[in-house]
């Protein structure tokens, strides 16, 4: 039997309609304006921008918010990947693991109290690029792209819209966004910038494939097991999102032994698949 068409790989062989050159020159003076670190989540988006980064500032700091809840394979890949590239590397475990978190709020359990927890935003995003920022600065270069939810989508175009406000030079709506977009300033004084904000999935997987770069072993795994393209996530394993549409299953059949673990102390796990 021969093997299928492979998209990733006839992606690649398009050319970019992107300006790189002109993508890493805003990264450069990102650093140079904010320092910061590089947010790095073992997934494709965020590998994409720290290929980008690297070609700018090889010794960048990579910053790695560990939620206790990773895949196996992602902690493997992070060992890999670091030694392969030579990466300034930080990894910080959030104060309370997602398993915590979880079980702590009393929603997986029927018969469990809930013991007032904080949200796993504050305790996996929030805290941990606070720790960040107050090591290295207030700059964030992070692979967050508008494509992937509305919320993300509107604080983009906020964002564009007010530096467009500010611009003082006439420029027209594509220059705006390659000049201003992609970049969110926020009340803490942290600046974010994310290269690939709005790159599209078949961009995001052409570069990979143009470029040749090491990706997380979890998306190929989750595509063996059927998984769509919207489920290619390598996050926490559970978060919260996207249960009614049947992510657990995915979760189950490709680590059994683990959905078992887990469905012990979060017994509702079940009821998602």
């Amino acid at each position: 039997m021969t093997a299928g068409l492979d998209v990733h790989a006839l992606q690649g062989l398009r050319a970019t309609r992107r300006d790189l050159d002109l993508i890493r020159r805003r990264i450069r003076r990102h650093l140079d304006e904010h320092e910061g670190y590089v947010a790095f989540s073992g997934g494709k988006d965020s590998l994409v921008v720290l290929d980008l980064v690297r070609q700018v500032a090889p010794d960048a700091v990579v910053m790695f918010f560990d939620s206790g809840l990773e895949f196996p394979e992602t902690y493997a890949y992070l060992e890999q990947l670091t030694a392969l590239w030579s990466l300034n590397l930080h990894v910080i475990p959030a104060r309370m693991t997602t398993l915590e978190v979880l079980a702590g709020n009393g929603g997986w359990d029927h018969r469990a109290l809930d013991l007032g927890v904080p949200n796993l935003h504050q305790v996996l995003i929030v805290e941990p690029a606070a720790i960040g920022h107050r090591a290295h600065g207030p700059g964030e270069l992070w692979g967050v792209r508008a494509q992937e939810s509305r919320g993300r989508a509107a604080g983009y175009v906020n964002a564009l819209r007010s530096a467009t406000c500010r611009c003082t030079t006439t420029c027209t709506t594509q220059q705006r966004r390659a000049q201003h977009g992609g970049l969110i300033s926020r009340v803490d004084g942290t600046v974010a910038y994310g290269p690939v904000w709005d790159w599209h999935t078949d961009e995001i997987w052409g570069h990979i494939s143009r470029n040749q770069l090491p990706v997380n072993p979890v998306y190929d795994k989750l595509r063996r097991l059927g998984a769509p393209e919207h489920f290619l996530r390598v996050s926490a394993m559970i978060d919260g999102s996207r249960l009614e549409e049947g992510r657990i299953t995915w979760l189950r059949r490709g680590w059994p032994t683990l959905f078992e673990e887990l469905a012990t102390v979060l017994p509702r796990l079940r009821e998602f698949v």
